[in-house]
Formats: structure tokens, C-alpha cells, sequence
């Protein structure tokens, strides 16, 4: 997988530039708030559809604008691919594959893979467990992009649940059509929500063992990590994941213990959107436990393997997007990724300055410098 072009339209500060990368490694010069990372953000919407920076797309649009675009052409097992989306102030996306429109932007997932790793990153250990199912539910996209529709079914299903429950705070609760139209809901969030359950339990399950190598080797086999997926119902079984009809009653019996709790709050209390990813370091939880240190190798431990895992399971390498990273990392660590990453992945870097690569990093790099949204060889 290599990317040769990025354009970007009316995109954040960018006018109209045109980026083609000629080595496996592109190190992005410049100085803050030029540009630098609203490059990696267009390569990480055309592989992701989302961006961790931003909720709204009137953000990615250039002030002064209505509607902006990003296109990547893409070279993939020998097959070239054209993406492209275009965003609105007013709202509403188009997704395009070689110059088509597609029906469902979903259909652009699983051309251009792509591990991203920012400083932002860091909040995956401190922070709540949102970050860290958002963090597996793009992992999970990644190795099986047919999840993002699963998981789109089931927000959806979350929100007109949720507008249902809201509604019955000033309805009549002994109605029995509204108890028979909420029982339609509660089994339609069960049956989606096991689905998204265990396909993120096994992404996780497939990742734990290579981050649990990585972070030894990091940590000087110091340091266990350990990841386990941990959902709200059903652990109560050591073999729960195998059977999805358990599972699916858990959430039921959960919702119906629940019930009064969830019509005055009017909001679902139960399911897959109120899991957690367990993240603990010799047996400790990383969270409240782990230094800064233990934080940062344990990020880094997971970035590792998910560029590993993503290459095992697709057969091609995966994107690299560093975003001022380096700075975050001591000597040690930085040493550990730049090693990693060798030739091996196309690496797009960004950094405020130069002096953290050696000279055979530089000299086996390509190099391009950023200044007020435009871009210099």
C-alpha cells in the first residue's frame, strides 16, 4: 500500500495543494498551527471517515467557504484506487471511489488502512472509557470494515431507543402499546449489541498478545500489560463469548432491572456503549496506577501492535500517521518506533524541527516543509 498524491480543496487552511510523496518515510516540517496536522487529518478521514480533532464538518471547511474536499490516489496490490470526500458547511457528505459517487460513504472503508498516533493518543490510558471504545471500534473497522456497519445499526438503534424512553417521561407508562413498542427495542438493541460485542472482544483478543510483546520489549520485560475486553453484562461465564443467545438474554435481563432507572433518566443504561477496555500493567490498572512513563510505553505498545496486527490480517502494511509524537517520547521510546519503522511502512511525521532523526533518517526520507497551509519540497 503506498499513497502518491493528497489534494486538498478549501480544506482547513489549505486553499488548494497538491502533496505527492515519493519514499516510504515523509517527514512534515513546520511550525505550529501551519498545516501540519490537518495533513495527517484528510489521510486519516479518507481511511477512517472521522477525525479525532474535530465532530463537525463546517471545522474541516476553509473559513469563508461552503464546502471543501480531500483526494488521495492510492497504489494497493498492484490496483490503483482514487478516494475522495467532500464536506459541507450545511452538512451532508459526498464519498467518491475512482471519480464515482458511492451510496453510502461506509463503502469507502477498507481501501486505505491506516494506524494514526498523536499526542491526543496519550488520553487513551487517562482518560474515560469512550476514548477507549472509540480506539477499538476503529481498530475493529479496520481489520473488518463490514463492523462499521454494525456499529452504525446499532447507534442508530441507541437513538431511537433513546428518543422512545424520552418520550415516555411524559406518557402514560401503564400503556400497553408503549411497553410492547419499547420490548421491540430492547430486542433489537440485544440482538445488535451482541454483535458489536463480540466482534470488538475479538479484535481485542487478536491485539492483546502482540501489545503484551511490544510492551515487555519496550519495558525491559519490566512490565506485564494486560488488555481484556469488559462488558457490562454476561462476564459472569468463562465461555460467554461463544454463546450469543446467553448474551443477548444478559442484556435483556439487564435492561429489565433497569427499567424504572432508564424511563426517568430517559436514556439506555445498558449495552455495548457502556463497556470498558481493561488496561492494567502487573496487574494494576494503568488508568489510576501507571506513571507517565508506564502511560506512554503502554500507548506506544498498543500503536506498535496495531500496525503489526493490521499488516498480519490484510497482507499489506498500513499507513503510518505520526503527529508530533516524537516530542512526547523520551530517547528510549523514540528510538523503539523510528526502529520499527524502518522501510517497512509509509510513515507520514510531523514535527516542529529536525533534529530528533539521525542522518540516515533524513537521508532516506522525503522532506517537505509547511508554512500558512502551503507546502514546499
Amino acid at each position: 500500500m503506498f499513497l502518491q498524491t493528497l489534494h486538498l480543496h478549501q480544506f482547513r487552511n489549505y486553499e488548494d495543494q497538491l502533496v505527492r510523496f515519493s519514499a516510504p518515510k515523509t517527514i512534515v516540517v513546520g511550525e505550529n498551527a501551519q498545516g501540519k496536522s490537518n495533513l495527517l487529518e484528510a489521510v486519516e478521514l479518507l481511511s477512517t471517515l472521522h477525525s479525532h480533532r474535530v465532530s463537525h464538518d463546517r471545522d474541516l471547511v476553509k473559513l469563508g467557504h461552503q464546502s471543501g474536499r480531500v483526494q488521495a490516489h492510492l497504489e494497493r496490490s498492484g490496483s490503483l484506487f482514487t478516494l475522495g470526500l467532500t464536506f459541507r458547511v450545511a452538512g451532508g457528505r459526498t464519498a467518491t471511489l475512482n471519480q464515482e459517487p458511492l451510496r453510502r460513504q461506509l463503502d469507502l472503508l477498507g481501501h486505505l488502512n491506516t494506524v494514526q498516533f498523536s499526542c491526543l493518543d496519550l488520553d487513551l490510558i487517562r482518560g474515560g472509557p469512550g476514548q477507549r471504545r472509540q480506539w477499538l471500534d476503529n481498530l475493529l473497522i479496520q481489520l473488518e470494515p463490514y463492523a462499521a456497519h454494525l456499529l452504525a445499526q446499532y447507534q442508530d438503534i441507541l437513538r431511537q431507543r433513546n428518543a422512545l424512553l424520552k418520550s415516555l417521561r411524559q406518557r402514560d407508562l401503564s400503556s400497553e402499546t408503549l411497553r410492547t413498542e419499547l420490548a421491540v427495542w430492547d430486542a433489537q438493541l440485544a440482538a445488535a449489541g451482541v454483535r458489536v460485542m463480540r466482534r470488538r472482544a475479538r479484535a481485542l483478543a487478536r491485539l492483546a498478545p502482540l501489545a503484551q510483546q511490544w510492551h515487555q520489549l519496550i519495558s525491559g520485560r519490566r512490565e506485564r500489560l494486560h488488555l481484556r475486553y469488559l462488558p457490562q453484562v454476561g462476564s459472569d461465564r468463562p465461555d460467554y463469548w461463544d454463546d450469543p443467545v446467553y448474551l443477548q438474554e444478559q442484556i435483556l435481563g439487564a435492561i429489565q432491572a433497569k427499567t424504572i432507572a432508564e424511563q426517568h433518566q430517559g436514556t439506555s443504561l445498558v449495552g455495548p456503549h457502556r463497556d470498558e477496555v481493561e488496561m492494567t500493567i502487573n496487574d494494576s490498572p494503568a488508568r489510576q496506577q501507571g506513571s507517565q512513563g508506564q502511560q506512554r510505553t503502554t500507548v506506544l505498545a498498543l500503536k506498535l501492535a496495531e500496525l503489526q496486527l493490521i499488516d498480519e490480517v490484510i497482507s499489506d502494511p498500513p499507513l503510518l500517521l505520526l503527529d508530533d509524537v516524537l516530542a512526547e517520547l523520551d530517547l528510549s521510546r523514540q528510538g523503539q518506533l523510528l526502529e520499527t519503522i524502518q522501510d517497512r511502512f509509509q510513515t507520514l511525521i510531523t514535527t516542529t524541527h529536525l533534529q530528533v532523526f539521525d542522518s540516515q533518517w533524513k537521508r532516506s526520507s522525503q522532506i517537505i516543509t509547511i508554512e500558512n497551509g502551503r507546502v514546499q519540497a
